[in-house]
């Protein structure tokens, strides 16, 4: 009984010349999100990895958008990163893997993750146009590499298909969401043990 009530939460500041940037984390939330980093676009996709996850987000970002959005997406992804890894503390019961093909209208988006503190990002989806609006596509990259980074994951992400270059970074971050989500969740048959043969992650 007592092992469901520890709170899997992490918080991040990280404040340099270029962004200010808060975070906070519940892995076992309901996908609240509250997000303000000054990129449109960006909140959108955050609001998404947060609501398809299931867990809890407070980002704030305060960052150079005189100069572009690149300091403020990649500072999200590191902090982002280091919230959720903090918040899985050992990583003892989680199920740890976890992939899925992810469909929306014509796009199609392949995520797979271990939850294995070893930091590794492979990114197989390419744009066919250099912005959304006003965001970077290069952008997206950015984010998943800074945050598979941080949060110690191994991440592949795959796109097959698609036409709608907005649809292709939604499915990406839906993706990725709902791959988190299950490869973080408890495993009752774990029974509080670390997911490895070795008794550790990393």
């Amino acid at each position: 009984m007592g092992e469901t009530t520890i709170a899997r939460s992490g918080s991040i500041s990280r404040k340099t010349n270029e962004t200010s940037v808060s975070v906070s984390v519940n892995l076992d939330g309901t996908g609240a999100a509250k997000i303000s980093t000054g990129v449109g676009f960006f909140d959108h996709m955050l609001d998404q990895l947060s609501r398809h996850s299931l867990i809890d987000m407070d980002i704030d970002v305060k960052g150079d958008l005189h100069i572009d959005d690149h300091h403020t997406v990649e500072d999200t992804g590191i902090a982002l990163g280091q919230a959720i890894s903090k918040a899985l503390g050992d990583r003892r019961g989680i199920a740890r893997y976890a992939s899925l093909d992810l469909a929306m209208d014509e796009t199609m988006t392949k995520a797979a993750i271990d939850v294995s503190g070893r930091p590794f990002l492979v990114w197989n989806v390419s744009f066919s146009a250099p912005k959304i609006g006003t965001f970077d596509t290069e952008l997206v990259r950015e984010f998943f590499q800074a945050f598979a980074q941080n949060a110690g994951i191994t991440l592949h992400v795959m796109n097959h298909y698609g036409a709608n270059n907005h649809h292709i970074a939604e499915t990406c971050f839906k993706a990725v969401a709902r791959t988190l989500r299950a490869a973080t969740e408890i495993d009752p048959r774990q029974a509080n043990r670390v997911p490895s043969t070795k008794g550790m992650l990393v």
